[in-house]
């Protein structure tokens, strides 16, 4: 029994599609634009794309998000870096590029970066887990070219971060 999946039971039916419905809500957002402002800040339903970044409001064609599994660890993926010299090539922020079949999704893996515009390595010393308090150092993101398809239903929650403006072409 995770995330309440098995208690939330409407017509006897589970209602198990949670963090899906707000990843189909996000690229409805990020495909059409709105003057609505609803009152809550910080929610991943607000129009129009750039309400999370008011200072990115005209500019915005992306909203940033996180996966959360289970446990509340964020999900992470790997992308392949610019960088040679370096090992910092996975990332927990996320684009949603696609959703299709039942609760399936395709996400572009997004670079963090700092204030300078340097990328942030987001692992421990080790290399072996995501440092949580990195991503205190995380200003802005860069496009990879790194995308990864998962099923939706398989996270318990998501946070989106920032509306921001990458340059996507449709």
């Amino acid at each position: 029994m995770g995330c309440g999946r098995d208690e939330d039971v409407r017509d006897g039916k589970r209602n198990d599609r949670c963090v899906c419905d707000v990843v189909r809500a996000i690229k409805d957002i990020q495909d059409q634009a709105t003057d609505d402002c609803p009152g809550c800040p910080t929610s991943c339903f607000l129009e129009p794309l750039g309400s999370l970044s008011p200072a990115r409001r005209n500019q915005a064609d992306t909203r940033v998000f996180m996966l959360l599994t289970e446990d509340g660890t964020p999900f992470k993926a790997f992308f392949r870096d610019r960088d040679i010299c370096d090992n910092d090539c996975i990332s927990v922020f996320f684009r949603v590029e696609d959703i299709f079949d039942r609760c399936c999704a395709t996400l572009r893996v997004l670079e963090p970066i700092d204030k300078d515009r340097k990328e942030v390595d987001l692992l421990n010393a080790d290399g072996t887990k995501i440092d949580l308090r990195k991503l205190c150092k995380v200003r802005d993101f860069r496009l990879t070219g790194s995308c990864v398809t998962v099923d939706l239903d398989c996270f318990c929650a998501i946070e989106c971060v920032a509306d921001v403006f990458l340059d996507v072409c449709d």
